[in-house]
């Protein structure tokens, strides 16, 4: 009997993300930003990442897909890697103007299947960079680089003997935002904090799984669908929110302090403290500060960065209040602490 099992992920690139010469770009209409991918790939998850791709709706897709065969006696007696990379494109300029340049992907990296006598684990890289130039000065040898810089997950996924599977994004470029499907097509993870300035420094020759190094991706849980719908209502009202950043260790808001605002957390981990205890972590996407907007405005846990976040706040007057108390309902952190 054949077990086929899949883990992939989609990355692309949020307009709130680009800094710098990201931004400028943009608006030279040199590079572009991406809507967000679908929180479900469908029954066919490979066909959904093909029409991202012609839809140049991704930069890159990890596809890890692999199979064991297991005989009559439960014994594992083959295993092998069925799935691959796929890389999109750039699009320099606007409507009859523009131009499509193919990104340059580089060779897939898959490890030998590590086999024992109930499952087989399998790993995989996939990534390359835009066919744009980017040139630039780095702070690594030669201080020059002329090519953009190399983007790229890797993945792990562990099919056993019974047909059940694990799967994971272990190791992922600071840039830019990596999205987890599951076997069944469902988004399950995202990649939390997306570094664009250290990406453009420093991922480029050895400091890649093409050279000598890897980096540990750090993922959190997805938002809630109420948590996307809210999202839209901060970042795309009628005033733009107020944009806050807050460095690694240092707190966005403090247990039993008064405030009427609502956050939504763009990039980076932090972490709810309820009497000087963690409670929860929060990734990207995540919609929060409900209760002290429903609860006479006084924060009920502190707030602290894990990594450098980046905040977007409004006043909670722009929010409808009987969606804020669904939210409250699916969060109850204080009840889960006690």
């Amino acid at each position: 009997m054949r077990i086929e099992r899949s883990i992939n992920t989609v990355s692309w690139i949020p307009s709130d993300l680009l800094e710098g010469m990201g931004k400028m770009a943009t608006r030279m209409k040199l590079a572009h930003h991406d809507p967000p991918p679908p929180d479900s790939l469908g029954d066919d998850p490979p066909a959904a990442i093909d029409r991202l791709r012609m839809q140049d709706g991704l930069r890159f897709a990890n596809q890890l897909r692999a199979y064991i065969d297991v005989d009559d006696n439960g014994r594992i007696t083959d295993s092998g890697y069925c799935g691959s990379g796929m890389i999109g494109a750039t699009t320099i300029g606007h409507g009859v103007s523009s131009i499509t340049i193919p990104a340059v992907k580089l060779p897939d990296l898959q490890s030998d299947p590590e086999v024992n006598q109930s499952s087989v684990k399998f790993t995989q890289t996939v990534g390359g960079r835009t066919g744009a130039p980017m040139p630039r000065a780095v702070k690594h040898a030669p201080f020059i680089q002329y090519h953009a810089p190399v983007v790229w997950t890797t993945l792990e996924l562990t099919i056993h003997a019974d047909g059940t599977h694990e799967g994971s994004m272990i190791g992922a470029s600071g840039f830019p935002r990596h999205w987890v499907f599951d076997d069944a097509g469902q988004l399950v993870a995202k990649s939390s904090v997306a570094e664009y300035k250290q990406w453009m420094s420093d991922s480029f020759g050895r400091r890649t799984p093409w050279g000598d190094e890897d980096s540990p991706a750090l993922v959190t849980e997805v938002e809630s669908v109420l948590e996307r719908e809210l999202q839209e209502n901060i970042m795309r009202g009628d005033k733009k929110p107020d944009i806050r950043r807050v460095k690694e260790g240092k707190t966005l808001v403090e247990q039993g302090s008064s405030s009427n605002e609502m956050f939504l957390l763009l990039n980076g981990v932090l972490v709810v403290e309820v009497d000087g205890e963690k409670v929860a972590e929060l990734g990207p996407g995540a919609v929060f500060g409900e209760r002290a907007v429903l609860e006479a405005s006084t924060r009920t846990a502190t707030l602290r960065a894990v990594t450098d976040c980046k905040v977007a706040a409004v006043p909670a007057d722009r929010m409808d209040r009987d969606k804020l108390a669904e939210l409250a309902g699916g969060h109850h952190r204080e009840e889960a602490h006690g």
